[in-house]
């Protein structure tokens, strides 16, 4: 099933790695009865929400699969997109952050089993993780699902980029207002945006956008700002 929807979005996989998508998905129920992981747990909804909805980053043509690249998921929380697109880009180099330790663990039990060898976690603050040199400017891409604004994403985000990185947003509604109100933090993080993807899961017919920023120079060192500046008071 997973092979035929991925197929018909012009998204290719092995019959491995929708194995190792399957056994994702049976965890994910497993530990969802005891940590709070998603509240999307039907199959056939977990395969079009979380497992394509994901996968579209390699779709587009700003993503190069030819070459080594490494990616931060920030905030992955259950592992969507990064855990997702580790599976399916075995030739990139993964790092998972997210800031509750349950989360961790579960996506720690997930790698285990399924023995994916490109992906790592971390257990972190983005703020705190923005200032430490193993994390700040060090990564290709940074991809995240979070639901916040573009100012927010962009302050946590753009850190953790390299010159010349991405970093790629999962949105929904309203992004031309979005991107137009992130004027301001595009400017003082020295980040253009690029371009957008839309996309439709025929599953409940919304809408969906994969956006593309590029960072054009090293972040500014006072970037990121303490939760509460980045919250009362948004670039």
């Amino acid at each position: 099933m997973i092979r035929n929807i991925f197929a018909n979005h012009g998204i290719t996989i092995t019959e491995e790695q929708e194995q190792k998508l399957n056994q994702y998905y049976d965890l994910l129920i497993d530990w969802n009865n005891k940590i709070n992981l998603t509240s999307i747990v039907e199959y056939e909804e977990v395969v079009w929400k979380h497992f394509l909805d994901s996968a579209f980053f390699v779709s587009c043509d700003k993503v190069d699969l030819k070459e080594k690249k490494k990616v931060l998921d920030l905030g992955t929380g259950a592992g969507f997109p990064g855990m997702v697109l580790a599976i399916l880009c075995p030739d990139y180099e993964f790092v998972l952050a997210d800031s509750l330790n349950k989360r961790i663990e579960f996506l720690k039990v997930v790698i285990n089993r399924l023995q994916i060898h490109n992906v790592s976690v971390i257990h972190g603050r983005a703020e705190e993780l923005g200032r430490d040199e193993n994390f700040r400017n060090q990564f290709d891409y940074v991809v995240s699902r979070a639901v916040a604004e573009l100012p927010v994403l962009l302050e946590y985000c753009i850190p953790f980029v390299k010159k010349e990185g991405y970093f790629v947003s999962y949105k929904s509604r309203r992004l031309d207002e979005e991107i137009e109100n992130a004027d301001n933090a595009l400017n003082v993080l020295y980040t253009k945006y690029e371009k957008k993807y839309k996309y439709e899961l025929e599953y409940d017919h919304s809408e969906r956008y994969l956006v593309f920023f590029r960072c054009e120079n090293i972040t500014d060192s006072k970037y990121p700002r303490k939760p509460k500046k980045i919250k009362t008071n948004p670039l």
